[in-house]
């Protein structure tokens, strides 16, 4: 394995075990603060941290033409109103379940956006209908309880991971138009002021109630959104795609060690159950198509 390949592959997986521990900090700062004043906060802190990265990766480049800035305004926009509704459903769900529960459903997206590009057109394989169908029976032992009910968080998560695919999709659709970190800080400033709508509408906290909380919304805004995408474009610059996927996923595995280690919600044989088969969904959905012989 090349030096550079393998510094990548490290670089990944720093950012997934930062993103499965934010998990955690989602969690405890709903002890201080609301959903939306959280993600408010996280969100503008993110879009802060990212603006010196967008000058370092940046200097020396010619500057975007005038149809490359509209593009990536309304990429921004566009990505931050997805990632708005999106953090909001999981942050919510995130009061009402724990926090493997939440990483592995979230982890979801990974399945359903080939499943929604059938809207496409695009092709979609039959391994991916198989790992599907092992994702329901495990969404099955992970989710559901006698009577066949859902759990609110649970459900509020779920619809978190249908648009977080969403939000991958519309990524696709503005990243090949715009620079990639200008894109995602944009994206945080908006989901920030979107969020702060709601903070201020239904939730008005105090700057006292925002100070307790400042060790999760520091870690949730500098190292979750800062720190890991910064990580994660440097990291995919020299790694398979598919494999820094299948690094990236392992996020659903340590928000459940997290969730175990740091906020004592261990789960049951069933739910871990459940994690292994979703798991095992994700992973034979990434794995690569076998070339066709010519």
């Amino acid at each position: 394995m090349k030096k550079t390949s393998f510094r990548s592959s490290l670089l990944l997986l720093l950012t997934a075990v930062i993103w499965g521990v934010a998990f955690v900090a989602q969690s405890a700062g709903m002890d201080y603060v609301g959903p939306f004043t959280f993600n408010a906060v996280r969100s503008l802190i993110g879009g802060a941290v990212l603006i010196p990265c967008v000058f370092l990766l940046n200097r020396g480049k010619p500057a975007s033409a005038p149809h490359s800035r509209r593009d990536l305004l309304a990429g921004g926009v566009c990505c931050g109103f997805f990632l708005a509704l999106a953090s909001s459903f999981q942050q919510f769900g995130i009061q009402y379940t724990s926090v493997g529960k939440a990483g592995f459903i979230t982890a979801l997206y990974i399945l359903l956006v080939p499943l929604f590009g059938l809207l496409f057109g695009k092709r979609v394989s039959g391994r991916v209908w198989l790992a599907v169908g092992i994702a329901v029976v495990g969404m099955y032992l992970l989710c559901v309880k006698e009577g066949f009910s859902i759990a609110l968080g649970d459900l509020l998560v779920m619809v978190c991971a249908l648009l977080f695919a969403v939000h991958i999709l519309v990524i696709d659709h503005f990243s090949p138009r715009a620079d990639g970190v200008k894109l995602s800080c944009i994206q945080f400033f908006t989901c920030g002021l979107l969020c702060s709508v709601g903070m201020l509408v239904f939730e008005k906290p105090s700057f006292g109630q925002v100070l307790t909380a400042w060790m999760p919304i520091l870690y949730a805004g500098v190292m979750s959104c800062g720190v890991a995408y910064t990580c994660q474009i440097i990291g995919q610059r020299d790694t398979d795609p598919t494999v820094a996927s299948l690094i990236l996923s392992l996020e659903s595995v340590v928000s459940v060690l997290a969730g175990w280690l740091l906020l004592h919600q261990p789960l049951s044989p069933r739910e871990l159950g459940g994690c292994a088969l979703v798991f095992c969904a994700i992973i034979l959905a990434q794995l690569p198509e076998k070339a066709s012989r010519i």
